[in-house]
């Protein structure tokens, strides 16, 4: 395995494990143990940490991506759409064997259920990338708590890296003093309304975002058909579900991430990153995948917004402007 280690700087790093999703779509029913069901279209697409950086690209960010890829055929396969997009390779590690991620989706009805598999895989220690790349953004998928991640997390303060983090549905709770630790390294944490509610374990969807909202300096709750809200320095805003013809939500929550990222580097208003976020949350779900996620010609003309508008540069990490 190798890695380039020259120092540069980028607009973003991400963090976290490709995945070759198996999306089934259109399914005529439920799927019970014992039982088959047809689906009107398969597709099988790059998944995973993948759909962040691929978003990011195609909104025209420089985007260096830290992952791991083995020498089987998801890794090939994922890898290859990786550089047909155009992403940064500095921080890929490549190994002897397999590294297979690998996740099967069932979409129905606006709902999906997954199954996943991983081959482990010794982390990488992620100061020493986060150094080396020196990103305005970093953006961790997943919430993470381990040794590993709470060591970036002081790194990123070091640098002046703004932190974003995404739940992913990640089996921990408030009472893990890791998991405030681990929050209280965040500028921007973006969970949806499920995730809120269990990482709390709060009453209600309000009760959580209130809970969450003291311990980070910007919540962003991801709410499916009922929008997205923000709330920073005490004040919430929340913007409208956009409508669109849901083919698979896997991939959504991603993109949505990827907009609301875009919005930041631009130096927007937060209702306005808001605004890109429920809109490259959105597009997503109209495809398998992450595959219909914006570019940033796209997403712009939804938004009414001059590709060339000049931003004030993203605030710094701590910040809560």
């Amino acid at each position: 395995m190798g890695t380039n280690d020259a120092v540069r700087g980028c607009e973003v790093l991400v963090v976290g494990a490709y995945f070759a999703d198996l999306v089934f779509h259109g399914l005529a029913g439920a799927v019970r143990p014992g039982g088959e069901v047809f689906a009107e279209g398969f597709a099988l697409v790059p998944g995973g940490a993948y759909s962040s950086a691929m978003a990011l690209r195609r909104l025209g960010h420089d985007v260096v991506w830290s992952t791991d890829f083995g020498t089987d055929a998801f890794s090939g396969q994922v890898l290859a759409a990786a550089r047909q997009e155009g992403l940064d390779e500095a921080a890929f590690r490549h190994h002897d064997g397999p590294v297979r991620s690998l996740t099967v989706a069932l979409a129905a009805d606006g709902e999906r259920a997954m199954v996943s598999f991983m081959d482990p895989v010794a982390p990488v220690p992620l100061a020493p990338v986060l150094r080396r790349h020196r990103p305005r953004v970093l953006l961790l998928p997943q919430l993470r708590c381990d040794d590993v991640a709470l060591a970036a997390l002081d790194a990123a303060r070091e640098l002046g890296t703004v932190v974003v983090m995404d739940c992913h549905d990640t089996a921990v709770s408030l009472a893990d003093p890791a998991v405030r630790r681990a929050l209280a390294g965040v500028d921007v944490f973006t969970p949806n309304t499920a995730e809120a509610v269990r990482l709390t374990g709060a009453a209600d969807p309000e009760a959580a975002v209130a809970e969450l909202a003291a311990l980070v300096p910007t919540l962003v709750v991801k709410r499916g058909a009922h929008g997205a809200t923000a709330v920073r320095d005490g004040k919430r805003h929340d913007v409208p579900a956009v409508p669109a013809r849901v083919v698979d939500t896997t991939g959504a929550g991603d993109c949505f991430d990827a907009g609301f990222v875009h919005g930041l580097l631009a130096g927007w208003s937060l209702p306005d990153c808001l605004a890109a976020a429920a809109a490259c949350g959105a597009a997503a779900v109209t495809g398998p995948g992450s595959s219909a996620a914006l570019r940033v010609e796209e997403l712009h003309r939804r938004l009414g917004r001059s590709a060339a508008r000049p931003g004030e540069p993203v605030p710094a990490a701590g910040s809560s402007s």
